[in-house]
């Protein structure tokens, strides 16, 4: 079980679901027709070296690749309900990561630290304005997310994947997949990116908390040189807590994340779960094909 819970993720996708295991990744999505459409590919070799064994730096080195590796999931899904062929690869690709990394660090950690520096500004002192940054940054995250889930296109992408959450906890479970039997199971799961993002928050609010006596330059560069650091913690965080859910302590101390999630999932239907399921089995059959 515990390979298992290393092994396999997955993201949603438009219309769509990418499953990822050691070796191989498979996209399945419904086409405008009806049919699912599978593509499958294998991983870069980064994944089985020394680098993805290493505690802490695996985290840091594995996000960068699954950010690229989500995005180009998501146009392949976005080319198949729009009929266009638009590739996002190479320096494009590693572009538009990094501005899209650049606008989230933006949004969710120096504005924060901005909106902290302004209630110094108007007296309050440092520790105040640490917390206040801190509370900022969580309402920006979660009102974020809430945001976008009230748009029609994003909740599907959300049912997608609470259909995708739903698939790796019925194999986790041991059961036969069908999207009757996967119905049954939770729409959370410990593994879940939106656990990542909350703890990587929370993370935040207590390590910057310790800066703000610092000259203004250097609470900008230590949040920057930071954040790197504090997202492989929070890896290692979520790994350790996905193989210790036997623990009643860990069950108490994720219900944050896993209550987050109820903002980032939402219940699919049987013919959303087909798709999630189809992605997972191919996933699983590429995998045994280069076992």
């Amino acid at each position: 079980m515990e390979d298992r819970i290393i092994t396999y993720g997955g993201q949603a996708l438009i219309e769509g679901v990418m499953m990822r295991g050691q070796k191989t990744l498979a996209i399945a999505m419904r086409a405008p027709t009806g049919e699912i459409v599978v593509h499958t590919e294998k991983l870069s070799g980064l994944y089985q070296s020394k680098i993805a064994k290493i505690p802490f730096v695996r985290g840091v080195i594995l996000l960068w690749d699954a950010l690229g590796l989500g995005m180009k999931s998501l146009i392949r899904s976005a080319n198949l309900q729009t009929g266009e062929d638009e590739k996002l690869e190479g320096p494009a690709l590693y572009g538009t990561m990094a501005f899209s990394l650049a606008l989230g660090i933006g949004l969710f950690f120096l504005a924060p630290y901005g909106v902290g520096k302004l209630g110094e500004w108007l007296g309050l002192n440092v520790w105040a304005a640490a917390v206040l940054e801190g509370i900022v940054r969580l309402l920006l995250v979660v009102g974020y997310i809430w945001a976008i889930g009230r748009m029609e296109d994003i909740r599907r992408v959300f049912q997608y994947h609470g259909a995708e959450h739903k698939t790796i906890n019925a194999f986790e479970a041991g059961v036969e997949l069908t999207p009757e039997n996967v119905a049954k199971f939770p729409l959370e799961h410990p593994r879940c990116g939106t656990s990542f993002l909350l703890t990587l928050v929370l993370l935040s609010v207590v390590v910057f908390s310790f800066l703000h006596p610092l000259p203004v330059l250097l609470q900008i560069a230590g949040r920057l040189v930071l954040i790197p650091l504090l997202a492989g913690v929070a890896v290692e965080y979520i790994r350790w807590t996905a193989n210790n859910l036997s623990s009643p302590f860990v069950r108490a101390i994720i219900r944050p994340n896993m209550a987050l999630q109820g903002l980032t999932t939402s219940e699919p239907d049987l013919s959303m779960l087909e798709v999630s399921i189809r992605s997972f089995n191919e996933m699983r059959l590429a995998e045994d094909r280069l076992a």
